[in-house]
């Protein structure tokens, strides 16, 4: 991990952009076609910390905007996914995001959980065009990569930087749009709850449901819910 990390480090502390040179480098090492970073919470994908160019973005909206997929499955079992062959054995598990990957051409999906005990802070994500496995030296490697993630991302959102410290003293902690994000995402599901009379997780279902249907970003159909745009009456 420590040369993983020196290859994003900027002086003494990670750079605003380490999160995009991490997965930049990690595309670099492995032979995957894409790579994410997506932050978690209980509620499920919160948004996309660095992803490279490609369909890997377009995987990590579809995620979120479902509410399914490797990287959901990943932060809630704490446990790599690794799936060789997404058309073969993708189907049962993930339906709608495997129909959106495959229609992408992605072949094969690898989630790795970014977490510090018990805590589960986001995901890592490869993304590859053929069907195959890691061998145990890709493996490795990709496990480090994660670790150094969960680095990057514990000094994104102000936690300790990897050498124990909170960073340069009066340095602000790199902002992180994609909760502002999650943020709206969240207020809108608490107004589709009021205007539709159901529970929050059944809001969010509808809110992902719709988003989906309209091909549309799910936090743009929740900025949509807030500015009185879209509304749930009757539902």
């Amino acid at each position: 991990m420590a040369e993983i990390l020196a290859g994003v480090l900027d002086d003494t502390a990670l750079s605003a952009n380490a999160p995009h040179r991490l997965v930049t480098a990690c595309a670099r090492a492995l032979p995957v076609t894409g790579v994410g970073i997506i932050l978690m919470t209980l509620d499920g994908p919160a948004g996309t910390l660095a992803v490279t160019d490609g369909p890997a973005a377009t995987m990590e909206e579809l995620q979120f905007t479902l509410g399914e997929g490797p990287c959901v499955e990943c932060s809630a079992t704490g446990r790599p996914v690794l799936q060789p062959d997404l058309e073969a054995t993708g189907t049962s598990r993930w339906p709608a995001f495997t129909a959106g990957a495959v229609e992408a051409g992605i072949r094969a999906i690898f989630a790795f959980p970014l977490r510090v005990g018990s805590i589960r802070l986001g995901v890592l994500d490869l993304y590859r065009d053929t069907p195959g496995d890691l061998d145990m030296n890709q493996l490795r490697e990709a496990l480090s990569f994660a670790d150094a993630a969960t680095a990057v991302l514990l000094h994104s959102a102000g936690g300790p930087s990897p050498d124990g410290s909170n960073g340069r003293p009066g340095q602000d902690a790199t902002r992180l749009p994609m909760l502002e994000d999650h943020a709206e995402v969240h207020q809108a599901t608490g107004m589709v709850s009021v205007q539709a009379d159901v529970s929050m997780a059944e809001a969010l279902v509808r809110l992902r449901a719709r988003a989906y249907a309209s091909e549309r970003p799910v936090v743009t159909v929740a900025r949509d819910v807030l500015d009185g745009l879209v509304t749930f009456d009757g539902q």
